[in-house]
Formats: structure tokens, sequence, C-alpha cells
């Protein structure tokens, strides 16, 4: 997911670049989303792990 955050950030930027504002201003809002959909999903992942208490394996 964080791959299509990133892209969609250098789309924005490219788009920026060569005066597409509209286009720039839609793709870095997705990248936004897409990171923060990202973040919450590794937190909750996280809390998930550590609530299961998985033994470490030797």
């Amino acid at each position: 997911m964080m791959s299509w955050a990133v892209t969609f950030l250098v789309v924005a930027l490219v788009a920026a670049l060569f005066g597409f504002g509209g286009i720039a201003g839609t793709a870095m809002e997705a990248a936004k989303l897409v990171f923060f959909v990202a973040i919450v999903l590794f937190a909750i992942s996280a809390v998930v792990g550590l609530m299961r208490g998985r033994a470490p394996r030797v």
C-alpha cells in the first residue's frame, strides 16, 4: 500500500511540474488517503499482534 502512496505522490509531483494543478491536487489527496489508510492498518495489525501474545520462535 505504501508503494501506491508513493506512486500517487510521484504522479502529483510530475503533474504539478507540467502545470496540471487539478490532476496534481487529486493525486496528492489520493496519496494522503492511501498513506493514512496504510498507517491505520499497520497500527491495527501491530495491536492485534501484541494482543495475541505470540511466543517468539527459537
